[in-house]
């Protein structure tokens, strides 16, 4: 199926595989760059050092094209993008938007960057920039999101932005592929429906906790940093509900420590990037130390099983998910479905 972005990045699907902390490392990444997608590892739980490590391992495993995810507000930001550039990764995306300098940077040497968005006014603020394509996330999306949901929002952008703009937030099949499509996009975006595969990584006992999930199981949550936070409701999400700050405010104290620990990022740091936080938001300090270990909480669940610690980011689709195919059956199941519905579309058209 040709589209603008798989012409753009060189993929044979229009279907990208989301960077989840913890998730994307470079078994799923090359498993999804294999099976024709998108595939793009997560750097923001990574040190410099186990970055590129994870890149050689991906180009490894795969000659197709992959990319990987920045944070953009990363003190180390320059270094992470320069690394990019040397490695000869394909696509830079950004779950923030990046500065100007960082896209220029990145197209000079050739790197097709790809900014993750909320918002009409983000798209056409980053398009202007000079992004080559934009990820646009409704409020189905997992992790933190928006209020509007995928079917206002995706048209929204479309008519906004003259770059490709892929669909991202409630997609899991080709049925959605299709209705993408119809927006105007160039391709879909999935995160939830990657987790759930046998290429992903997560402990199998989390993976049964996300296929026994409903779609009233997931919820979203401020809990968490103050912002709304798409996830699984768990034990952990109830008691930071009704706990009080104090409580709270220990809690995130004795996680920080162990993020400060794992990261390598000094009290400063830490101290600094809470502020940046808390600025502009009505935020207790015990949610600013929740948000910047957020990490912890993710790896507790996605690295060590331990769903009674950790949150599960979710997507709504969550909750209509049953299966743990490979990446390889998911993206061909998904490209037969796309053409099924476009061929039973095809009688509509006749009849005009």
């Amino acid at each position: 199926m040709d589209t603008a972005l798989t012409r753009l990045v060189g993929i044979r699907h229009p279907v990208v595989q989301t960077g989840m902390g913890w998730v994307a490392g470079p078994r799923l990444v090359s498993a999804a760059a294999n099976a024709g997608a998108l595939g793009v590892l997560a750097s923001a739980t990574m040190t410099l050092d186990q970055l590129r490590e994870a890149i050689r391992e991906v180009a490894s495993r795969t000659d197709a094209p992959f990319g990987v995810n920045l944070r953009a507000d990363a003190v180390d930001a320059g270094e992470r993008v320069r690394m990019i550039v040397d490695e000869g990764v394909r696509v830079a995306s950004f779950a923030l938007a990046p500065s100007p300098g960082l896209i220029a940077e990145l197209k000079a040497a050739g790197v097709v960057v790809v900014p993750s968005v909320g918002a009409r006014r983000h798209a056409e603020k980053v398009a202007a920039w000079g992004a080559d394509a934009v990820i646009v996330q409704g409020g189905e999306g997992g992790g933190h999101t928006g209020e509007v949901a995928t079917s206002v929002l995706l048209p929204q952008v479309v008519d906004a932005v003259d770059i490709p703009v892929v669909a991202a937030g409630g997609f899991h099949d080709g049925r959605g592929l299709v209705a993408a499509l119809a927006y105007g996009a160039a391709g879909i975006a999935m995160g939830t429906r990657f987790l759930l595969t046998s290429d992903s990584t997560v402990p199998d006992a989390v993976k049964r906790r996300y296929l026994a999930a409903t779609v009233k199981d997931v919820t979203v949550t401020t809990a968490l940093d103050g912002l709304p936070h798409r996830m699984l409701r768990t034990e952990l999400v109830d008691s930071l509900e009704h706990a009080g700050r104090a409580m709270a405010l220990l809690r995130a104290v004795r996680r920080a420590a162990a993020f400060r620990r794992l990261s390598g990022l000094g009290r400063r740091q830490m101290v600094r990037d809470g502020l940046a936080l808390k600025h502009g938001r009505d935020l207790s300090w015990g949610q600013v130390l929740l948000a910047a270990n957020t990490p912890m909480l993710l790896k507790a669940a996605m690295v060590d099983g331990r769903t009674d610690l950790g949150v599960m980011a979710a997507g709504q689709v969550a909750g209509v998910i049953d299966d743990l195919p490979s990446c390889a059956q998911l993206v061909d199941r998904i490209m037969t479905e796309a053409e099924e519905v476009l061929a039973s579309l095809q009688p509509l058209r006749a009849a005009r």
